[in-house]
């Protein structure tokens, strides 16, 4: 009897274990733990730059290698900067000459100018007086017949010229008072504002002779050397950003209803085991595609797929470009408020 109630004590409990593992395993292929929820499995990805001269010229200096961590704003590399140095000088010596020219025009007539003028005035007109008396000497010597009709002639063509000579320097008297046009002004000023443009022009040409980074990141090809002709449409060298970093995974339709923007997601990777990082999903692609050709199963090939960009903080820039990673997303739940203030708990917009 004792041997009975032991072997059935043995089969109550074995049946009791069975039935823990069954519902454990139950829970986990269900969602009823909390731990459990959607696997996608992706590929680190980033953004990268091919970072590029604006300006043609020689290739002088290249301060970074491949590898080498960048900050944004820091000086990449640099081309021969001679012939923008002159270019430049020519245009500040432009500038310099137009301001002088407008800063005449606007000064006007200058006081000794004004009575240089005047002084011509006064001299037509005692001109114009000797002419008159000329004239009317030999108009009476005419009358009898003292002095010939050709030389009252001449009297009266000598009054006439003295007389339209006070009419010219009266008008150059008038113009000295008056100043410049205002006509002549507004073109110098066009022309002067014309030139400053240049200059501008001029002065971020040689600006561009100096490569800077766009953004934070890692230099990963090392293009042009030293020495190479820098077009604009030929790259220098390639930057990986290192902010922001996803990876890229695939979701089914039936799954799609699961995951939302800004739902926390942890990142795993085989690189780093026992670590993992914290991450949200940023992108939910809006539009289907058949599953990538890296799925090699004939019955995910044929499936219909969602891409999936689950953002991650990689403040130590352990994660790089292409590593395998594991994503686990909390299914059912609704979006964390990650997003506040317009940033998310990376900093990355």
């Amino acid at each position: 009897m004792a041997g009975k109630k032991i072997r059935r004590i043995i089969v109550l409990l074995v049946l009791a274990a069975c039935a823990s593992t069954g519902i454990y395993f139950y829970l986990q292929h269900n969602g009823g733990g909390e731990k459990s929820g959607l696997r996608l499995y992706g590929n680190i990805d980033i953004r990268q730059v091919r970072v590029a001269f604006h300006d043609t010229g020689r290739i002088s200096k290249i301060l970074v290698s491949e590898g080498d961590a960048v900050k944004q704003g820091q000086e990449l590399a640099e081309i021969d900067p001679v012939r923008y140095q002159a270019g430049l000088q020519r245009a500040q010596a432009v500038v310099g000459a137009r301001e002088q020219i407008l800063s005449r025009l606007l000064a006007g007539s200058r006081p000794e100018e004004i009575k240089a003028a005047e002084a011509r005035v006064a001299n037509a007109g005692a001109r114009v007086a000797d002419a008159r008396q000329a004239y009317e000497r030999t108009s009476e010597l005419e009358k009898t017949e003292f002095a010939s009709k050709q030389k009252l002639d001449h009297a009266r063509a000598m009054l006439n010229a003295a007389r339209a000579a006070l009419d010219a320097e009266k008008q150059a008297l008038a113009l000295a008072v008056k100043g410049p046009r205002k006509e002549d002004i507004a073109a110098a000023k066009n022309n002067l504002e014309a030139d400053m443009a240049a200059l501008a022009l001029a002065k971020q040409e040689m600006a561009d002779t100096r490569l800077y980074a766009p953004a934070a990141g890692i230099i990963r090809d090392r293009i042009l050397e030293p020495g190479d002709m820098a077009f604009p449409q030929t790259p220098v060298l390639t930057l990986s950003l290192t902010n922001p970093v996803w990876v890229r995974a695939y979701v089914s339709e039936t799954n799609l209803g699961k995951i939302a923007p800004g739902m926390p997601a942890a990142v795993t990777t085989d690189s780093f085991p026992g670590k993992t990082f914290a991450g949200w999903i940023g992108f939910i692609s809006p539009t289907a595609e058949f599953t990538p050709k890296t799925i090699e199963t004939e019955e995910l090939r044929t499936r219909l797929v969602y891409e999936v960009r689950v953002f991650v903080c990689n403040p130590e820039n352990k994660l790089r470009l292409g590593m395998p990673a594991t994503v686990e997303v909390l299914a059912g739940k609704k979006p964390a408020p990650l997003l506040k203030g317009g940033k998310n708990p990376c900093g990355v917009r």
